[in-house]
């Protein structure tokens, strides 16, 4: 059940209350609102600044009786400094190579996404996404988005991409890039992919001179969000706008 407001584009809706994946004994309610039309790439600019993330063409925020302890993030990319930690991730990486696909979903892809979703959220709300869902999570998009894949060299001294490791959907904003959705090879936790693919977004937005990275929401209180608050400088938005969170 949803809550219709607004007269104009873009229409907002609210949903019914429904149990918190964050926190015990809390329920969330989300306001959103579709991404349609020519202008779908500006709004979704514009509703990533206001605390907004996206999945597929829908972009959300939570709208919540009595909390806000969801905050939206980003890395201040230009002065973010690699800790001893973060580097050891990045030589244990070294192997990956990082390739730009477009909007193209494919077996391989769906093939690594439900291994992840079995091993790690075998009880989240994606545990029964079917390949068609997969299809159109990644295909059907009116924004600017793409595939970044991760695989490992068939050997150091070669370019040629081998086994499929880790993949992330990404939005390209104009100030930053937005990792919608990622997962990985949930059997390499030595590798600690999904900090290694954050790293190299920060990377990436550094060669693109783009001086942020949106990572969704961090909860304070959350062990399933806690490592967003590694990267630092981190900025949160609050009621007064984005300001850094040394002190969480």
């Amino acid at each position: 059940m949803t809550t219709q407001f607004g007269s104009k584009f873009p229409q907002f809706y609210i949903t019914a209350p429904s149990k918190c994946p964050y926190l015990d004994g809390f329920y969330e309610k989300k306001v959103f609102t579709h991404l349609m039309g020519e202008n779908a790439d500006l709004l979704n600019n514009a509703l990533t600044h206001g605390g907004f993330r996206r999945s597929q063409n829908i972009a959300y925020r939570p709208a919540c009786d009595d909390c806000s302890a969801c905050v939206s993030v980003r890395v201040l990319v230009d002065q973010f400094v690699e800790t001893k930690s973060f580097r050891r991730i990045r030589k244990a990486n070294t192997d990956l190579i990082r390739t730009t696909n477009g909007t193209v979903a494919s077996e391989e892809q769906f093939s690594l996404l439900r291994s992840y979703l079995d091993s790690r959220h075998s009880e989240g709300g994606m545990s029964d996404m079917t390949a068609l869902d997969y299809a159109s999570m990644v295909e059907d998009t009116t924004v600017n988005t793409a595939v970044l894949e991760y695989r490992e060299r068939r050997d150091l001294d070669s370019e040629d991409p081998g086994p499929l490791t880790a993949v992330a959907l990404t939005d390209r904003l104009e100030d930053g890039l937005s990792m919608v959705y990622s997962y990985f090879d949930a059997t390499q936790a030595s590798r600690s992919l999904g900090t290694y693919m954050i790293l190299d977004h920060i990377t990436r937005a550094r060669q693109l001179g783009l001086p942020y990275v949106y990572l969704g929401y961090w909860v304070d209180g959350s062990q399933k969000m806690a490592y967003k608050a590694r990267f630092k400088p981190l900025e949160g938005l609050r009621p007064e706008g984005w300001e850094v969170l040394d002190g969480d």
